[in-house]
Parts: structure tokens; sequence; C-alpha cells
């Protein structure tokens, strides 16, 4: 399974500090019938100390994640759901819950380019927001070689309701292949502000991790370590997905060979046997 790191960053009208999912989607989903799992959680030793709105959370200190449920309804759609929480100061905090709805172009673990869009609405909790209701909107624009592979997602995040805003949050990443099932690389997190007035830079969010892709038996590890380059950015972010695919009903391939939603290690084995010569 391929994970990701991607991010989704303030829904409201004040960005979301800590957040719950890191990820650049690349494209890649689940198998027709197959299942997946990934376990997101994410660490801000040093953070920000003010809250991002009245009775929001402190990003410092703070534990941020949720388990991700995917299906692989056809080669080119994939839903999930999402289950955010947050643990500050030994209390745990719910998120409620995020429905999605990914559609690609088909194989896209087999193209030079490939591109696709994923849809997401949120149910959010007070601590986390100010708006109840929020989207967002996620095109995945690709290049893969041999060796590298570039992706962007140029987020766009709408709140609903009176304090809500559009905001511009892109994401990027550029990896290279080390070895079987290795790779390493960088991927940019960020949020500019409100659409049609952005913030002056040293207000924005900007966050640069260097990321490693590897596996564990089944199951497929990514790990990051990011470090904020504004003074609106948390300072540090640890960052780790862990991720199982099921295996597909009536298929005895391996599981763990089939690609899934996620930007961690695109080139599966599955992958590899195509380019190989």
């Amino acid at each position: 399974m391929v994970l990701a790191a991607t991010t989704v960053l303030g829904l409201s009208g004040q960005p979301a500090r800590a957040t719950d999912e890191i990820q650049v989607y690349n494209a890649m989903i689940a198998a027709v019938g197959q299942f997946t799992f990934q376990q997101h959680l994410n660490y801000t030793p040093l953070g920000m100390k003010e809250p991002p709105f009245p009775s929001g959370l402190i990003s410092n200190g703070a534990i941020n994640g949720t388990p991700e449920f995917a299906y692989g309804v056809a080669d080119w759609w994939e839903v999930g759901l999402y289950l955010p929480f947050a643990i500050q100061n030994e209390r745990f905090y719910s998120n409620a819950f995020k429905l999605r709805t990914l559609f690609v172009s088909p194989h896209a673990e087999q193209r030079d380019f490939f591109y696709g869009v994923n849809f997401e609405f949120s149910n959010q909790t007070p601590p986390f927001a100010q708006t109840r209701f929020a989207m967002e909107i996620r095109p995945i624009i690709g290049m893969r070689g041999a060796e590298y592979e570039f992706i962007v997602n140029p987020i766009v995040d709408v709140g609903f309701g009176r304090f809500g805003e559009t905001h511009f949050a892109p994401a990027a990443r550029v990896a290279r292949k080390f070895g079987q099932d290795l790779y390493a690389g960088f991927e940019y997190y960020s949020d500019w502000g409100k659409i049609g007035d952005f913030k002056a830079f040293s207000e924005q969010e900007h966050t640069l991790f260097a990321v490693t892709d590897f596996k564990i038996g089944v199951v497929d590890v990514n790990l990051g370590v990011g470090y904020g380059l504004t003074p609106a950015s948390d300072r540090w972010v640890i960052k780790t997905i862990l991720g199982y695919a099921f295996p597909v009903p009536g298929n005895n391939a391996n599981a763990s060979d089939r690609a899934v939603a996620g930007p961690v290690n695109p080139m599966t084995r599955a992958l590899l046997r195509i380019l190989q010569p």
C-alpha cells in the first residue's frame, strides 16, 4: 500500500494549527472491492503557543491523528472515512468525522503523468474550527519516472457559516527511489490564507518536511520531520503514517502489493515489475 503525506490545513476563519492528516495525494487508489487502512499520527514538540481562534486547540505539544478507512469502488474511484482526534494536556478531543470521494486517472501507478481530484466533507467540533462544516477540494497533478516523482496538490479549503473562509493551501512532494520499497525526499505544506486576500509571507504557514518511506513486512511506513519556515508556522512537527491493504476478495495476489491513496512510495512492487525491463 502506498502511504501519503498531504495536509488538511485551516478550514475555519483562522488556520488550524495542528493537523490530523499531513499527506500529499498521488492519485493511487485501492483496487476494486478492496479495503485499506491508514493510521496518521502527528506530534508537534515545538509549535504555536497561542490558539488560532478563541478556545481553539493549541498545537504546541499536541498529538493529532486519524484512522482512515478507504474502499475501491472502481479503477478510477475511491471513497473514504476519517475519524480525526487530538490529545492535548492528557485530554482527548474528537473532531467528529470526514467523508471523501476521490476520482483519478485509472491505473495512475502505471502512468508517467497522472491526475485526479479529491472532495472531502468535514463535520468539525468547536476546539478544532470555528465552522461546523467544511469542504476540501484537492486537485492532484503528478509526474513520475523510474527513480523520481513530483506531485502537486493545489488545495482549496472552504469553511461554511459565519466564520467561513476559502483558503489556498498548496502541498507538493519530490522524492527519489533508493532501493526496493525505499524512498526519500521532501514534502511542502502551506496555507497562504484567504483567496483574494493572501496574508504577508511571514503570516502564512509554510512547512518543509524531510520524509522517508519503507515497508515493515506488509505494513507501509511513512516518517517525516517538518520545520516551519515562517513565524506563523509550527517550528517542529513529526509525522507518521502506517498503512495496510486488505486482500482483494477473489484475488490471490498479495494485498500489500496493491496501490492505495497516498504519496508515500508510489513505486509499489507491482509497478516496479512493470517498469523493469
